[in-house]
């Protein structure tokens, strides 16, 4: 057990990483077998997120101890996740118009995949709001969670000497709460593990050949995005790249695995904080938002896979095409669930805007949906990589990084 514990958590997840996908090739009914670990890993990952969200918000609100500063923090978060977010949809749109993944893909006899309504800006909007709060928490809607932990922690503040209690109580729940994914994420590499094999023994590197060119414009958009995610730490924070993404492997890793924005959060928070030395004020208030809104990943496959659509179906796009397709994309991107295949499900906005009708999109879909889950897998992890980024560039303009815990100069 000490030689188990000894090894950092990152090198034990990579190597189950490895490990799952020789099971997966090899012996697929192992596989099978020890699928219900990756789902326990799952269940118990999720089952941290809601309290996560809610407590760590309120607790990084109240410990500001101004509201004010929350304009600021909340500002500059926003408007990072917006200008990523625009840039992936550019990188996913550029991939799909240099290498033409759609182009010669025959839709005959693909059985289209039904959508459902599309959701309006309107209905968006008043969704933040929740009617019944325990009904939120209970449904786990990011955004209504949200709004009213903001509210919680900014109440605890003005309410002065009397929301003191409440503040002491919101900062001990946090840092158990922390405590708590600690201990989750060391059953990381036994989740991981049979997540990695069972998803190989499932669809296999197959999923990669029938879509393949399109599986190669994601992985090779993802790298981009991520290199861009770099250029930002390196150039604008002034940050050594190669520590940054040392500490955030874990991170990487689960998002990888649960190709969930969302269940990766108890992770990020836990990485942000001991590995990257971002104040908890910071990663409280950033990454829970950002599991909602910093979809880099899911902006980036959408681009793309809108101009896949558009080849796959023979249509040209000019000039105002890919101009409409840009903006809706990114607008589509933020109002994502941080769910599985999310994704798919905006390319009907995106489409929709430019004059493509629903049973087309149904029958782009229906092609994708099959061999989306490792495609999904590969672009969650742009996502994580950007609310991670994200998050250091507002603790470095908010003097809320600890320099030398971010460069390893302090024992985690």
């Amino acid at each position: 057990m000490r030689r188990w514990f000894a090894i950092p958590l990152w090198q034990r997840v990579v190597a189950a990483l490895f490990l799952g996908v020789v099971i997966g090739l090899l012996w697929p009914e192992g596989a099978a077998a020890i699928k219900i670990v990756g789902d326990l890993f799952v269940r118990l990952i999720k089952m941290l997120v809601v309290p996560v969200v809610l407590i760590t918000i309120a607790a990084g609100i109240a410990s500001l101890g101004d509201p004010r500063r929350l304009g600021g923090i909340g500002g500059r978060t926003v408007a990072l996740f917006a200008f990523t977010t625009l840039v992936a949809v550019s990188i996913g749109m550029g991939f799909g118009l240099l290498l033409q993944p759609g182009s010669g893909i025959a839709l005959s006899g693909v059985a289209p995949h039904v959508l459902g309504p599309p959701v309006t800006p309107a209905d968006q909007l008043l969704g933040i709001v929740p009617v019944n709060i325990v009904d939120a928490l209970a449904k786990g809607d990011m955004l209504a969670i949200i709004f009213v932990a903001v509210l919680l922690g900014i109440a605890s503040v003005v309410s002065g000497e009397a929301g003191k209690p409440v503040v002491a109580l919101l900062q001990g729940l946090a840092a158990v709460l922390l405590h708590l994914v600690r201990i989750v994420m060391e059953v990381t590499p036994f989740g991981v593990l049979a997540l990695i094999a069972n998803a190989v023994a499932s669809g296999g590197t197959a999923v990669f050949v029938h879509v393949g060119w399109l599986a190669l414009c994601v992985i090779l958009a993802s790298l981009t995005q991520m290199a861009f995610h770099a250029g930002l730490l390196r150039f604008v924070a002034r940050l050594p790249v190669v520590r940054f993404f040392r500490g955030i492997v874990d991170a990487l890793i689960v998002a990888f695995s649960t190709a969930s924005s969302s269940a990766t959060l108890p992770v990020a928070l836990r990485v942000s904080q001991d590995n990257l030395g971002i104040a908890r004020p910071i990663t409280s208030t950033v990454l829970p938002l950002g599991a909602s809104i910093g979809k880099d990943g899911t902006a980036m496959y959408v681009g793309l896979l809108g101009q896949f659509a558009l080849q796959a179906l023979g249509i040209v796009p000019d000039a105002w095409m890919l101009g409409v397709m840009l903006a809706t994309g990114a607008l589509a991107a933020f109002g994502t669930a941080p769910v599985p295949s999310a994704s798919l499900f905006m390319l009907a906005a995106m489409l929709g805007a430019v004059g493509v009708g629903a049973e087309q999109t149904a029958l782009v879909v229906g092609l994708v949906l099959p061999f989306d889950r490792l495609l999904d897998m590969t672009r969650t992890v742009p996502s994580a990589s950007a609310n991670l980024t994200v998050a250091t560039l507002v603790a470095r303009a908010e003097h809320g990084l600890d320099e030398a815990r971010y460069r390893g100069q302090v024992a985690t």
